[in-house]
């Protein structure tokens, strides 16, 4: 019998067995039995505030920060969700991991969807706005990166280039909301977040990169192929060397060290996914990928620790 479980949904998940049974393919269609993305996005979040109080000094209001970013995330990762869906329908139909989607699947309409997102959205601008001006500046303009993200694999080998700006844009939002000035440590810091998803979202094409030759779907998965191994190294490089410069101009004495163990860390998280990475094994690629919570939060640890010395 067909519960309307989606074929990549983490096991024993609390949607498909304790959320009401109207609301499960709404919670489906914004990921909520598949939390990783939901990490992904508010790690870097965590990664600005932290960042912004080892610059200046921490703040009572980076807890509200804290607290709201993680609401914002679990809703604009949902919005993002649904919208990636509403546009990759007919992509998702043809794909053996994608096609028990909530959409395709028949359990929820476009129009439906269309609805949903709209309410998410509404929500998380509530948050947006308690976090002072430029914060929401940066907060509209991200919209963006997430209406322009679901198209390009349609036109670029580099879809995870769009989706790590979308992805990491929390960092510019996060540091704004701290109060603390936007400076090049800021870009920095949301330049190794792209690095970071180059690295784990080529990881996740990986299942996929048979199903997305035959439609036409490009990724860095299917542009790397065999030199995929040389390509996340460069990645791993990216990420820890770009966070250590952005730790290394905005921070110094114990809270650069702490940082740049955080920094160390990170790193250390990422080649251990890569010794164990088999890019022809689905199961491992999924397996990898989710492990990212871990290396990210690790970062964002150290972080804090250099924010509260």
């Amino acid at each position: 019998m067909n519960t309307g479980q989606v074929a990549d949904a983490v096991s024993g998940n609390w949607v498909d067995h304790l959320a009401p049974e109207a609301w499960r393919p709404y919670l489906r269609l914004s990921r909520a039995d598949r939390p990783i993305g939901t990490w992904l996005l508010l790690i870097p979040c965590w990664w600005g505030v932290a960042m912004a109080a080892a610059a200046t000094a921490p703040r009572w209001f980076d807890l509200w920060i804290v607290i709201g970013c993680t609401i914002g995330a679990i809703l604009m990762r949902g919005a993002g969700c649904t919208w990636n869906d509403i546009t990759d329908r007919d992509f998702d139909g043809s794909v053996a991991r994608t096609r028990s989607r909530p959409i395709p699947s028949g359990q929820v309409s476009v129009r439906q969807a269309m609805w949903w997102m709209a309410v998410q959205v509404a929500i998380s601008a509530l948050i947006l706005f308690t976090l002072g001006w430029v914060a929401i500046g940066f907060g509209i303009l991200s919209l963006l990166p997430v209406a322009v993200y679901p198209f390009a694999k349609r036109f670029t080998w580099w879809p995870q280039v769009f989706l790590g700006i979308a992805f990491n844009w929390g960092v510019w939002v996060a540091w704004a909301a701290h109060g603390a000035p936007v400076t090049w440590a800021t870009l920095v810091l949301f330049l190794a977040g792209i690095a970071w998803t180059l690295f784990y979202d080529t990881i996740y094409a990986h299942q996929d990169k048979e199903d997305d030759a035959l439609i036409g779907v490009k990724s860095t998965a299917r542009l790397f192929g065999k030199d995929t191994h040389l390509w996340l190294t460069a990645f791993l490089i990216l990420a820890a060397g770009l966070m250590a410069v952005a730790a290394a101009i905005s921070t110094s004495g114990l809270s650069l060290l702490l940082a740049l163990l955080g920094c160390a860390a990170f790193a250390g998280h990422m080649l251990w996914q890569m010794n164990r990475l088999n890019i022809d094994s689905p199961d491992t690629c999924l397996t990898l990928f989710r492990s990212n919570r871990d290396a990210g939060l690790l970062a964002a640890l150290f972080l804090a620790g250099a924010a509260l010395v």
